[in-house]
């Protein structure tokens, strides 16, 4: 459907010194304090969580894989709150919504869908890595060298900064219409789609193929991870150590789950079904309860960031006493 005022069109709407007008929770007018308060408390929790186990990994001598990439992921929890939830709660002090220039919008656009894309690229080189682990174990050490790790931490940043820039140039040149006016607490990709003044699907384009390269190719080859490891799992003979090889993987797969299922229902479906409503609330959750849950999921489920944390604790005790 084409949106409101789209039979006026404006001729500067690719102007760098336009502005949008992102509405918010302007619709919550009696809860907005309390709101307010809880993604507050979130976003400090979230803040506290990811640096705890950043620190806690820089400060270990000896990081295994794993831990090298859980440390690249809080580093990418870290920007990715700080991108989005400054100018959420803002939207929830002013009462009309948060102005926001069009560089602005851009460069949050951009930095979202990177860091995102980012994130879908380094679960699968985690998969990866659980792969070396449980298929090929007499080989892990010389497979996931420190090297391949840097590259792969390099390879999956530059790639997801790619893919948002190519899409993030091909939203911005679309001509907006008149009413500037964004529903929603950031400038995401489906809510400034909406304001594109054309009737086809042309521009959506863009986003089904960076849909392609962050979320469907990703998720295929976290799949095929899987399925390789739960067959040579399937050749272990003692129950007790097949469960023991697949816990290591569980808060992979729970981290992967939660990422890809707010994902895919966000980004992969047509215009014609955008309910703003509705994805401000999934968005809510992707934005700020998903990565509250990560250092939380990590931190009880991996053996080596409890050991690590563990550690960091004892270290400031003895600091503490001296």
């Amino acid at each position: 459907m084409p949106c409101e005022g789209c039979m006026e069109r404006d001729n500067k709407s690719t102007d760098p010194t336009m502005e949008f007008l992102l509405l918010g929770f302007s619709e919550l007018l009696c809860l907005r304090v309390l709101f307010f308060l809880i993604f507050l408390i979130v976003h400090l929790v979230t803040l506290a969580g990811n640096v705890m186990i950043f620190i806690a990994v820089v400060m270990e001598p000896s990081r295994p894989p794993m831990l090298f990439f859980l440390c690249q992921l809080s580093v990418i929890e870290l920007c990715y709150t700080l991108v989005i939830v400054p100018k959420a709660l803002l939207s929830l002090l002013v009462v009309d919504g948060s102005t926001i220039s069009f560089v602005g919008c851009a460069a949050q656009m951009h930095l979202f869908v990177a860091l995102g894309g980012a994130e879908c690229f380094l679960l699968v080189a985690m998969s990866y890595d659980r792969y070396v682990a449980i298929c090929q174990p007499l080989h892990y050490v010389a497979v996931m060298s420190e090297g391949l790790c840097l590259r792969l931490a390099v390879a999956c940043c530059l790639g997801g900064f790619a893919v948002a820039l190519g899409l993030t140039v091909a939203v911005f040149r679309l001509p907006f219409c008149r009413s500037r006016r964004i529903n929603h607490f950031f400038c995401d990709v489906p809510a400034v789609l909406h304001l594109a003044c054309t009737q086809s699907y042309t521009p959506e384009l863009p986003l089904l193929a960076a849909c392609v390269l962050l979320l469907l190719l990703p998720f295929l080859l976290i799949l095929a991870s899987y399925v390789c490891i739960a067959a040579a799992l399937l050749h272990v003979t003692p129950s007790v150590g097949r469960c023991k090889a697949f816990s290591t993987c569980i808060s992979h797969l729970v981290i992967t789950l939660l990422h890809y299922g707010c994902a895919t229902f966000i980004y992969i479906r047509p215009k014609s079904s955008y309910s703003p409503a509705r994805d401000k609330m999934v968005s809510l959750v992707y934005t700020n309860i998903t990565p509250l849950l990560y250092p939380f999921i990590y931190s009880l489920r991996n053996k080596e960031i409890r050991g690590v944390l563990r550690k960091m604790l004892r270290r400031n005790k003895t600091a503490q006493l001296n």
